[in-house]
């Protein structure tokens, strides 16, 4: 592969490349790059918009350059700034080494075991002591970092910055210094972050790194960046029926950015399937199972992927009952017969009887797909099996003794 097919591959889907002409000599120099991208622990599970940057981890990966995951132990520690209004409170010890340990197992689905090395930062930036922080710290001036949006505004603001916050940076671009990293990549939200180790690897007698920032990834929702804390995610480990589902939900529109930013299609590859669909000789329906297929496979398997799609089809096209529903045995005792009410509540689709009624009312209750408007409806061991569905939720309902 020539230097411009690699930079193509490199840099598709990037936003910002600091310097393009860094790179390119780099690249023409003939040896492997040293790739950094740091994580810091601070929730428990990847969800796919950190596999975008991911991936790219990958392309450098596919092409023989060395990528090395940096684990922020340490880091998480102080809390990262970014998109912060407030200091972040610290994690524990103890979360941090939990987070760490899914991390590490996850990011596995994505990169080759073999080939990517992982690295925890605490082990030289707590060699670096308190003298090398105190000289790392002089590197950079207040103004520097009040340049900063996020600590800008806060300042601005009259809203407090605590003194360790302005560490985050200078310890992040002290790894780049520690690894020798010839490119760091970052969401564009690290920006600022990747641009303090550019500025500081210089000091320290290195030439400066190269930046390359990855989108956002909007979440299902087409609008917020995809996020846990706003539901509107696709977890790395959920299940394949959830993850096809999931993606299946998303807006035609959203769906060519999905294909851009999580697949390993070319654009021009793309751009023929969305003329397709423009040109209607493609639904876009099965465009959007394809990429979901496409991805399903990628976090499980192609014989996971196939069946997800398959059960999709079966319960959303077709209207048929999920094949793995959830079974409830109903116990009728020396009664004849029992509350339809009182089966909700004890298949956990109602908090009382109550609130059971009142979604009797609201002909939320379907059984056996007919829906039930009597809210004294009950139910004798005749009725069973059956299927009770109160909105998106079905129960398989047998008889019991």
């Amino acid at each position: 592969m020539t230097v411009d097919e690699q930079i193509g591959r490199l840099t598709q889907g990037c936003v910002d490349v600091v310097q393009l002409d860094d790179l390119r000599e780099r690249l023409k120099a003939g040896r492997p790059l040293i790739v950094k991208v740091g994580f810091d622990p601070t929730a428990p599970d990847l969800h796919l918009g950190h596999t975008v940057l991911i991936r790219k981890m990958k392309h450098f990966q596919d092409l023989g350059h060395r990528v090395v995951f940096v684990v922020g132990d340490f880091t998480a520690r102080i809390g990262d700034p970014t998109g912060r209004s407030k200091t972040r409170p610290p994690l524990t010890t103890a979360d941090i080494d939990r987070n760490a340990d899914t991390y590490k197992a996850q990011v596995f689905k994505v990169l080759e075991r073999n080939k990517t090395v992982v690295e925890f930062n605490s082990r030289w930036l707590v060699q670096l002591g308190t003298d090398g922080l105190i000289k790392l710290a002089a590197k950079y001036n207040v103004a520097q970092m009040l340049e900063r949006r996020e600590f800008r505004q806060r300042y601005e603001g009259g809203q407090p910055i605590a003194v360790h916050e302005f560490l985050y940076p200078l310890v992040q671009a002290y790894d780049s210094v520690a690894l020798s990293a010839d490119v760091e990549l970052g969401g564009t939200d690290q920006l600022f972050n990747l641009n303090v180790g550019r500025d500081l690897m210089p000091s320290y007698g290195l030439p400066p790194q190269i930046v390359m920032t990855t989108p956002l990834l909007e979440g299902l929702d087409g609008v917020e960046k995809m996020s846990k804390s706003l539901g509107n995610y696709v977890g790395v480990t959920d299940a394949p029926d959830e993850m096809f589902g999931k993606l299946m939900s998303i807006s035609d529109a959203l769906m060519w950015r999905y294909y851009e930013l999580l697949t390993d299609l070319g654009l021009t590859e793309i751009a023929t399937l969305r003329a397709r669909v423009d040109a209607q000789t493609l639904h876009p329906k099965q465009a959007k199972s394809d990429l979901a297929s496409r991805i399903v496979s990628e976090f499980h398997d192609a014989a996971a992927a196939q069946k997800a799609a398959a059960e999709f089809e079966r319960v959303h096209a077709r209207r048929e009952p999920p094949s793995d529903l959830p079974q409830h045995v109903v116990t009728f005792g020396a009664d004849a017969d029992r509350a339809l009410t009182r089966v909700l509540v004890d298949v956990g689709l109602a908090v009382s009887t109550s609130e059971a009624g009142r979604k009797i009312q609201q002909g939320g209750v379907r059984l056996g797909g007919t829906k039930v408007s009597d809210i004294k409806r009950r139910l004798v061991p005749g009725d069973l099996p059956v299927l009770l569905q109160v909105s998106r939720h079905t129960v398989r309902l047998v008889a019991g003794g």
